[in-house]
């Protein structure tokens, strides 16, 4: 994700780059827009908002209701903290627990939940001529070109496949090492004398800036000034991404066939990895996301956001309303905008604009960090980025969605912090009474209010993967999907222990990020090790000491207090914390990802069904192969189209 943002209203101009538009002032957009939702649906849309926003706050509610009765916090600032805290970061998790329990809603209702674009998308239709030619871009900054242009290579002859003859391909380097350029530069004439052999695919065009002002997003937005008149929509993709040429032919359809549509996001799901680690991650995000993915296009509905990448825009819309002047002030909070996808989205929707989600049209993928530390760079990263939207949050005109979708991702960084001062502030209060009071979520408590509250507590704390996983179970089409119901079962259990040891390092380093960020740390922006990379020990030691030394803390604290139940209760976590090291070397191996693969372990779609693409790349690659497609049933067109289950 990336996202750049705006300055100040008292210096407008200073800090922006040319052409920016003032994010304080709303201007009318050239043709007038009244998104689908608001000409008679506005009412539905609101209540579609509603639906999630009540049950949410009245599960915050509620656990702040009976947190109070079970353990009344008296006169102690410590008791007050505590109550506090917790309802705080548990309100978090009932609105978390929301999303799913909506989502499997919606999902139950079908085409009734879904929008006009999307029962489109799943017609079997053949595409349609194209009014105008899509440019599919591709920005890189110092990667693996071999690797790019093997992808491109995929593409290239997936859309000759598509009989899709109105797109191009364009690689859009920022790279300024030159020795990565010549490779690039060499990588390009060897594919654009494979194209030019063939007239059935598609031209292929490079070009490298000589200044990379405005990183990424000012990257795209020199493509729209420069050949913008050329094309109607541009598909946006990353260095990793990967897209079916049936993919891209439906979205330019889809958005010649609606002229108010902006920007459609499809859903990209993490695939090609072999580390343990990445398949655990490409498992998890595959049966986790779909629910929640089903909620947020429901409510959204036209003014949804944008990710960055694996999307269709179209180019005169973009590149009218979406040019980012600099946040004032210094970084991190000032500056450039690092997750400018994200208000570029939001500043279309202001303009009138559509911002549409696809969550079920498959045909396009993403790579993902294969280990623990690679994962914990990005989330620095994404932290930085997010936190910068609290400048962002008020500029005038902003759709409340877009708020919204601001919001959400602050405060999905925000919460850590809030979640490591509550267990070590309930820890104190435990060590000092002997009860463990609300750090046990009411389930040591006495009385009915005790009782309701760890009833409730568990419930918004197991309800996202018990959900999720009951989803999947309840369709023929979706357990073949992971392998059957045996596999499915399995790894999800494995994958929950994985988590519960996972979840102390992720929140200790990234409530780190949070507090560094606040205190004006910049994070430095590299380009990602995309392939299979196996992390030593000497490496995960040094990067992650503190975790170590937090965890030891953690055990001498423990000792030190003598409360037996106090310390089976935060071993985990204070084991979780030592191993710290241990799982990132032992994660980071592929040797034991296609071990669990080879096992039945971990499967996706990607590995039960692999798509023609995925194959291909691997094949050009020279990666293991994936075994044969395990099949107990067929799969449901739902899930089954334009060759991924999404």
């Amino acid at each position: 994700m990336s996202s750049r943002v705006t300055s100040s209203a008292e210096q407008p101009h200073r800090n922006a780059h040319p052409g920016a538009p003032d994010p304080q002032r709303v201007e009318s957009p050239a043709v007038a827009r009244e998104p689908e939702a608001w000409t008679g649906g506005g009412r539905t849309l609101l209540a579609r908002r509603l639906a999630l926003a009540i049950p949410s706050l009245a599960a915050a509610g509620g656990l702040a209701w009976l947190a109070g009765l079970a353990y009344p916090a008296g006169g102690s600032p410590l008791a007050w903290a505590i109550l506090v805290l917790f309802a705080l970061v548990m309100g978090w998790q009932a609105f978390v627990a929301c999303q799913y329990v909506y989502g499997l809603v919606a999902a139950i209702l079908g085409d009734r939940a879904k929008s006009v674009l999307e029962r489109r998308s799943e017609a079997a239709e053949v595409p349609a001529a194209s009014a105008g030619r899509t440019a599919a871009v591709v920005a890189i900054h110092a990667e693996d070109a071999v690797a790019v242009f093997a992808r491109l290579r995929v593409m290239a002859r997936s859309l000759a496949r598509a009989d899709a003859h109105d797109i191009d391909i364009f690689v859009l380097s920022d790279t300024r090492d030159g020795a990565i350029a010549a490779v690039e530069e060499h990588e390009f004439a060897r594919i654009q004398a494979w194209s030019e052999a063939d007239p059935a695919l598609p031209r292929i065009r490079y070009r490298r800036r000589s200044e990379n002002i405005g990183r990424k997003a000012g990257n795209i937005g020199e493509f729209c000034r420069r050949y913008g008149a050329d094309y109607a929509f541009m598909i946006v993709l990353d260095a990793d991404s990967l897209m079916t040429g049936a993919a891209m032919t439906r979205l330019v359809q889809l958005m010649d066939e609606s002229p108010r549509t902006g920007l459609i996001q499809t859903v990209s799901y993490a695939a090609g990895r072999d580390t343990l680690f990445a398949r655990i991650q490409q498992f998890a995000v595959r049966l986790y996301a779909p629910l929640a993915l089903r909620c947020l296009e429901t409510w959204q509905g036209p003014e949804g956001s944008y990710w960055g990448h694996n999307a269709i825009l179209r180019i005169e819309a973009f590149a009218e309303n979406a040019q980012l002047p600099v946040l004032p002030g210094r970084a991190p909070l000032g500056g450039e905008i690092l997750c400018h996808d994200i208000v570029e989205g939001a500043l279309m929707v202001r303009a009138g604009w559509e911002v549409r989600l696809l969550p079920e049209m498959g045909g396009t993928w993403e790579e993902m960090p294969t280990n623990l530390v690679d994962l914990l760079g990005r989330e620095r990263r994404w932290c930085q980025g997010n936190l910068q939207h609290l400048r962002v949050l008020p500029w005038a005109g902003l759709h409340a969605a877009s708020r919204s979708h601001l919001a959400v991702g602050i405060l999905a960084y925000g919460m850590l912090p809030l979640w490591i001062a509550f267990l070590g502030l309930a820890s104190w209060q435990a060590a000092r009474t002997g009860d463990l009071g609300l750090l046990a979520y009411g389930l040591t408590g006495h009385g009915a209010a005790a009782h309701a509250l760890a009833a409730l507590s568990l419930a918004v704390l197991a309800l996202p993967k018990v959900l999720s996983l009951g989803h999947v179970l309840a369709s023929p089409g979706r357990r073949a999907s992971f392998g059957g119901t045996k596999a499915l079962l399995a790894s999800a259990a494995l994958e929950q222990v994985v988590w519960v040891f996972l979840w102390p390092v992720l929140t200790l380093f990234t409530a780190g990020a949070v507090v560094s960020t606040f205190l004006g740390r910049v994070v430095r922006w590299e380009t990602q090790d995309r392939d299979d990379r196996q992390v030593s020990w000497a490496e995960a030691f040094r990067l992650q000491a503190d975790a170590v030394v937090v965890g030891a803390l953690i055990v001498f604290a423990l000792v030190w207090a003598g409360n037996a139940w106090l310390g089976l209760w935060l071993a985990p976590l204070a084991l979780a914390l030592l191993a710290s090291p241990a799982q990132s070397v032992w994660t980071s191996r592929a040797d034991l990802g296609r071990a669990a693969r080879a096992r039945g372990l971990f499967l996706t779609a990607d590995d039960t069904a692999q798509a023609p693409e995925l194959a291909e790349l691997a094949q050009i690659r020279g990666l293991p192969a994936a075994p044969a497609p395990v099949r107990t049933a067929p799969l449901e067109p739902a899930i089954w189209l334009a060759t991924d289950e999404a």
